[in-house]
């Protein structure tokens, strides 16, 4: 098992049925498109990159169209891990890869300087560069949207899903966006990064157990930030498991109900929401070395899933051959 606590597969699924439209209007529009904008969060790149993008962008010869992947939100995120991941996503040759925080001028011009230097035949001559943005839902593409357009065009939000409908931007003369609903895929097949969606914020709140998911996060921070935590929830030493913490950290909130019983599902919510916020500090869940750990564990589920798969056809086989042979 892995030092990160990889999960089994109790995995969080959400998929609304707009995401599915969205999808199938995706597939129809790409042959058009000239460049793809992938809008993941700097948080947890790894999680937030949707297994489809990379499928949808590919023509029927394996080519791929080029894809800028912006880390948004990286004022929230560790910043030296978003930069270890920006040279990981750069090792694909077709990637392009910036750290963006949507509220900063500078960083919304890259990308619109990118999108031009990967078109440039296209500057200047009046035909548009088509440019397709996609993101998980929550990731913030909407308020980036509205950055590159410099004027208030995108629904925005703090709930998932607020846009659920395609939409044409023109930024420029040179560049015409085409905006899609923020779109999960349907089976998240890493138990971790259901998780980590959760807690972000990429997946409705609803659609968890909130305890579990704050545990969960709870167990990796202890780990790989003890110090913020210890910081911000006053505590001279950290516990080491999530159940202490939350105990540690809401009487030292002073989150008691009845009888001195401290409140650990109130204290599960500050700490998410204290971690959505940034109040917590910045963190990132997710490093690239973990993504090869546990890239392998998704592809051991697979094939344990596939085992299954066969075992029950050559189950349906031999029922088969003594129904044949009883019928004689």
């Amino acid at each position: 098992m892995s030092q990160y606590n990889l999960q089994q597969p109790n995995t969080i699924q959400w998929f609304p049925g707009h995401m599915n439209k969205a999808r199938n209007e995706i597939r129809d529009i790409m042959p058009d498109m000239d460049v793809v904008i992938e809008v993941i969060d700097a948080r947890i790149p790894f999680s937030s990159e949707n297994p489809m993008v990379a499928a949808l962008r590919s023509n029927e010869h394996g080519i791929q169209k080029p894809v800028i992947k912006i880390l948004n939100k990286a004022d929230l995120a560790d910043p030296d891990l978003t930069q270890a991941w920006i040279d990981e996503l750069e090792q694909n040759s077709q990637v392009q890869a910036i750290a963006c925080d949507d509220n900063k001028a500078n960083d919304v011009k890259r990308i619109v300087q990118m999108c031009k230097a990967l078109m440039p035949n296209k500057v200047g001559t009046g035909r548009q560069i088509k440019v397709l943005i996609m993101g998980i839902p929550n990731v913030g593409k909407s308020t980036l949207i509205n950055s590159l357009a410099g004027r208030s065009i995108a629904k925005t939000g703090d709930e998932p899903a607020v846009t659920k409908s395609q939409q044409l931007i023109k930024i420029d003369n040179d560049i015409m966006l085409y905006d899609t609903p923020g779109m999960l895929w349907p089976k998240i097949e890493n138990p971790n990064s259901g998780y980590r969606l959760a807690a972000t914020g990429g997946i409705k709140d609803t659609a968890f157990d909130f305890l579990d998911v704050a545990s969960f996060t709870a167990e990796y921070l202890i780990k790989a930030y003890p110090e913020l935590l210890k910081e911000r929830y006053k505590l001279n030493e950290l516990p080491d498991t999530d159940w202490e913490f939350f105990e540690a950290a809401g009487r030292s909130r002073g989150l008691l109900k009845k009888g001195g019983v401290v409140d650990t599902y109130r204290m599960a919510e500050i700490l998410i929401n204290e971690l959505r916020s940034g109040t917590l500090g910045r963190i990132t869940l997710e490093t690239p070395a973990m993504r090869i750990e546990e890239d392998k564990f998704v592809e051991a589920l697979r094939a344990k899933a596939e085992e299954k798969r066969l075992a029950k056809i050559e189950e349906k086989k031999l029922r088969k051959k003594r129904a044949r042979k009883n019928r004689k």
